[in-house]
């Protein structure tokens, strides 16, 4: 299979983030369905929806509106890359999104979550902060590739160190 050039979508943000999460890239089937997270074994949404402590939206739209009450946004580092299939590990080339106007236009901003170490990875390698009064951190990965933390484990991690107040 020869390596494909993908795009992200646009970001989840209405100006009001206080959190903002990252990915890398969308995967295959997201980007399909031209939604994030949109693979039925990605534990992302059902796992806001238990952080946030409300019963997981079934549609897309209503999902996106539980970040948006919630002061949450989502993008992904990568606003374009060649990649064969979904893995991370696969991702060439990536041009990056433009996270610092994002940034700017988001000025109660004080933590990027990085959802896996490859949007990490990706983030260090190509954005720079405007300053250090935003709070960056490393998440286990939600994807079904990164199967390995069982769903309770993944749960209390993110719950102690994404420090949701809601």
């Amino acid at each position: 299979m020869s390596s494909e050039h993908k795009h992200s979508f646009p970001p989840i943000e209405d100006g009001q983030l206080e959190i903002l999460i990252l990915g890398s890239l969308p995967g295959d089937r997201s980007i399909a369905a031209g939604e994030y997270y949109a693979h039925p074994r990605n534990r992302f949404w059902p796992l806001m929806a238990k952080l946030l402590k409300q019963e997981l939206p079934m549609g897309y739209s209503q999902r996106k509106e539980m970040l948006l009450a919630a002061h949450i946004g989502l993008w992904d580092v990568a606003h374009s890359a060649k990649r064969k299939g979904s893995a991370d590990v696969d991702i060439m080339d990536a041009v990056p999104n433009d996270i610092v106007s994002l940034i700017g236009r988001n000025r109660q901003l004080h933590t990027i979550a990085f959802n896996g170490k490859k949007a990490e990875q990706l983030f260090r390698r190509h954005i720079s902060l405007p300053d250090d009064s935003i709070r960056t951190i490393c998440l286990p990965s939600t994807s079904p590739a990164y199967a390995a933390m069982d769903p309770d484990r993944l749960f209390e991690v993110w719950r102690s160190t994404i420090c949701l107040n809601k």
